[in-house]
């Protein structure tokens, strides 16, 4: 036999399925992204805690009622008050003041005319503190050499007797 020429009849391919589109997808994709970005914003900005004097609440960019701060200053003279779980107290630094009112008991080497570093938020007229700190890190000390000789010379001078 030999080599078979004749025409073969072709059997129809399979019908190709349209090219889906995946314009819906990638706008999904987006807004996902897009919405993940903005919560871990969100986020990130209201959980930094700033640093602030006691003369920059409320003056100082960061340092805004409402949100939650580190104050520095120094604890003024006289104005220690424990009422039960409660303590009040006046801090103060480079010539500007204002009350601060602690939910706990500050312990350890707190008393009045020493620098402290209070943690919470401030309402325009008070400070709420949850967090009291009386001896500065190493840390912080290196970063903030500067503002804690003024609040220590501050602090010699409120121990001085009028």
């Amino acid at each position: 036999m030999g080599l078979d020429l004749s025409p073969r009849e072709v059997e129809p391919a399979a019908p190709v399925a349209p090219r889906r589109r995946r314009w819906p997808a990638i706008v999904v994709l987006v807004l996902v992204l897009a919405a993940g970005g903005v919560v871990v914003t969100k986020f990130l900005t209201s959980a930094i805690d700033y640093y602030c004097n006691v003369d920059e609440v409320g003056a100082k960019s960061g340092c805004e009622a409402g949100r939650r701060l580190h104050v520095q200053g120094v604890v003024a003279q006289g104005t220690v008050q424990k009422n039960g779980a409660v303590t009040t107290f006046t801090i103060a630094y480079n010539g500007k003041s204002f009350p601060v009112r602690y939910e706990g008991d500050p312990g350890g080497i707190f008393q009045e005319c020493i620098p402290v570093v209070v943690l919470g938020t401030f309402d325009g007229t008070t400070f709420h503190g949850d967090q009291l700190v009386v001896k500065h890190s190493n840390q912080y000390e290196a970063a903030n050499a500067g503002r804690i000789a003024q609040a220590n010379a501050q602090s010699a001078a409120c121990k001085q007797p009028t």
